[in-house]
């Protein structure tokens, strides 16, 4: 079996823009269809791995969604530069300078010559409507040639790396959510539950509005859902861990108690929270909690998919988030890997999650 950093460097490595996941899921389907009982591919881009137990059983879904932010090509320059939109939360300060691909293609995020840069211009970025990638054309007709056209999506190009002196670090793009997904993928591997249903729902569109992650949730109406993502962290020198954020890479995995602004995102279960306080103690796993009052992710949208589904969100720390650097520390990882092993294996006595039960 690949490590995880393996299994992550792998994924990181497929560019999936969302609403351009079609790489990513033909891979994990196509690595994943030997150790599952079922695996499917719906509409949207949602991937089902399913593993059954021998026994009848509760099931449980765990989503991660393919998708990473980046780029849409929107026009193409006479002179064969091209012009863009966002697609997800992309930092618009980061893109100068930065290499992108694009149908294979490398490209640069152009950037004016600090010889002839105003001191005023030299402290913000250009909006993104002024902004363009080269990717060495001197025409329209080039860009054509190569293949490129409008409605293309482009990736940064950041390949995941190991470094770090005091902990298992690893920096790249698309850790947003690849890391989740090499979790989701290694977990498969271990086996069935003793009994009940395991669906690993590999989500799209997530970055763009948690749009895969509602059919999911509608089509298995799972006993418990957990969404697998990433967060920001609050432990870098621009952050605060009270007034911001109290999270930090290294500390376990978090779950998110709150998400978006006043909770308008998502408030947990307050049931499947005591049952992941309760697994983690008993597994030894550290586990963080945090109200993260900046964004959302899919576990809002399955919560209040079909008839409703008792859910929460299992998040690793990253920091940089929505960079083409993020960065995440691998004890986490494993640390969430173990907790969701012993969820697994525990699916025979799941809590039935009442809203008015106590425990």
């Amino acid at each position: 079996m690949p490590s995880l950093l393996e299994r992550l460097t792998d994924l990181a490595a497929i560019d999936a823009v969302a609403g351009h996941e079609r790489p990513l899921v033909r891979h994990l389907r196509d690595a994943l269809a030997s150790v599952c009982d079922e695996v499917t591919v719906d509409a949207v881009g949602n991937l089902y791995a399913v593993r059954r137990g021998a026994r009848d059983g509760p099931t449980v879904l765990i989503a991660a969604h393919t998708d990473e932010i980046g780029l849409l090509l929107k026009a193409i320059e006479p002179d064969g530069f091209l012009r863009f939109e966002t697609i997800g939360g992309v930092i618009p300060a980061t893109l100068p300078a930065r290499l992108v691909r694009v149908r294979g293609h490398l490209g640069v995020v152009g950037v004016k010559a600090g010889h002839y840069q105003a001191q005023a211009d030299r402290g913000s970025a250009p909006a993104v409507r002024d902004m363009y990638v080269d990717v060495g054309a001197a025409s329209a007709a080039s860009v054509a040639a190569m293949g490129i056209e409008v409605g293309d999506p482009l990736a940064f190009v950041s390949e995941v790396r190991a470094f770090g002196h005091d902990a298992p670090l690893v920096v790249g793009k698309a850790i947003d959510d690849r890391l989740g997904c090499a979790i989701l993928a290694q977990l498969l591997e271990d086996g069935p539950p003793p009994a009940g249903t395991l669906v690993a729902a590999f989500t799209s569109q997530e970055e763009v509005g948690l749009k895969g992650a509602g059919v999911a949730g509608t089509r298995w109406q799972p006993d418990l859902a957990l969404a697998l993502d990433t967060m920001p962290s609050g432990d870098t020198p621009d952050m605060h861990r009270t007034r911001d954020l109290d999270v930090a890479i290294g500390a376990g995995p978090v779950v998110q108690v709150a998400a978006g602004a006043g909770g308008r995102g998502f408030l947990v279960h307050q049931g499947v929270r005591r049952y992941l306080r309760r697994l983690a103690e008993s597994q030894g796993v550290a586990l963080q909690e945090a109200v993260f009052a900046g964004g959302n992710n899919d576990a809002a949208a399955i919560a209040w998919s079909g008839r409703g589904v008792p859910a929460a969100s299992l998040c690793l720390a990253r920091r940089y988030s929505h960079s083409p650097v993020e960065v995440a520390d691998l004890r986490d990882a494993e640390a969430a890997l173990a907790l969701l092993r012993a969820v697994v294996a525990t699916m025979e006595a799941l809590p039935s999650f009442g809203f008015l039960d106590e425990d």
